[in-house]
């Protein structure tokens, strides 16, 4: 596990794993801001409305806006497994930025050994130029215990594959976010 981003378990990457998806919002900063700083928003948007077999299925997380140093925990599942993480927000910049950094662990089904993860997770948010906003969401895998399932990719010429699968995870995300935000 990770001690405030000094990394200390084994690291099945030979690089991090990074990508970036944005979109445009018809909300203000202040609002997406909001749908974000919001930790317990989190399990509408990237829980319900998210594909059932890969959803956050509990946020425990303290009521108001989360500011830097804030801890939060959750639990959810993926295609491989079920996950449990603790994060901590590094990043709560009003309007503009939101970051947390996430030490998460799969258990994979049928009982095969946990996989550690470390992710950073950055939102950044800038006034729209017909109004509203846009919005980035950069996440930034930095360490897996071991590769199971379409993870070993990682490791061939077909890694293109599972970078396509996040960018496909994420950006139907971000576009959950926005739409929360836009209905606040």
């Amino acid at each position: 596990m990770a001690i405030r981003g000094i990394e200390t378990s084994a690291n099945a990457l030979r690089e991090a794993l990074e990508g970036q998806v944005n979109a445009a919002s018809r909300a203000a900063p202040g609002q997406v801001y909001a749908a974000l700083a919001d930790l317990r928003k989190h399990i509408e948007w990237a829980g319900k409305r998210q594909p059932r077999k890969m959803r956050l299925l509990s946020m425990d997380a303290p009521r108001g806006l989360a500011k830097t140093g804030t801890e939060f925990s959750s639990t959810g599942l993926n295609p491989n497994g079920t996950f449990s993480d603790h994060s901590v927000v590094t990043e709560a910049t009003p309007g503009r930025a939101f970051e947390f950094v996430t030490e998460s662990v799969l258990t994979p089904k049928g009982g095969a050994q946990p996989v550690e993860w470390t992710l950073v997770h950055r939102y950044e948010i800038a006034p729209g130029a017909k109004g509203g906003s846009t919005v980035s969401y950069r996440y930034r895998i930095t360490r897996i215990s071991h590769l199971i399932g379409p993870l070993r990719l990682l490791r061939t010429p077909m890694a293109f594959v599972v970078r396509r699968m996040w960018s496909m995870v994420t950006g139907k995300g971000l576009r959950n976010l926005i739409a929360v935000a836009e209905e606040r």
